[in-house]
């Protein structure tokens, strides 16, 4: 599989960050919260200056594993393990996730947190507009279990 390979528009930031960590080749983007937050920023999801715990990193790499079972779902069954269904809940909730109109009456899907779980909230709203839009379910990871990566 070409790892290459990149997912249509805003959605590509997802397939990247449940890519951050390289099962084949044993190797991961996020070990420490200075990493998390340099990855958090380069991506467009943070502003610069962003300052990430090890908590923060916890709960990122929780998330990105809860999104990685909903991509093996999407190329599998279609079900979601219920542990992953509560991670990508408490993500939404520690983002405080608000839908939110503009002038023309158009809502859109909007982290009110701040620091790492607003920035965390921003990939969950692009995943919600991926869904609304028809191509979330067309995003899936390798069913190869030393492989996994998201395409």
């Amino acid at each position: 599989m070409s790892k290459q390979q990149e997912a249509p528009g805003e959605l590509e930031h997802v397939r990247a960050f449940v890519n951050t960590v390289d099962l084949e080749e044993g190797a991961d983007e996020l070990t420490r919260p200075d990493q998390l937050s340099g990855w958090l920023v380069q991506s467009g999801m943070a502003p610069a200056g962003l300052v990430a715990t090890t908590d923060d990193l916890e709960h990122a790499i929780g998330l990105r594993e809860a999104l990685r079972a909903v991509l093996l779902a999407h190329n599998a069954d279609g079900f979601v393990h219920a542990d992953a269904a509560s991670e990508l809940d408490r993500a939404a909730a520690r983002a405080r996730l608000r839908l939110r109109f503009d002038k023309t009456g158009s809502g859109t899907l909007e982290p009110a947190a701040d620091g790492v779980d607003g920035a965390l909230g921003r990939l969950l709203a692009i995943v919600h507009r991926s869904a609304a839009e028809g191509t979330w379910a067309r995003l899936k990871a390798c069913r190869d279990e030393t492989c996994e990566w998201a395409f």
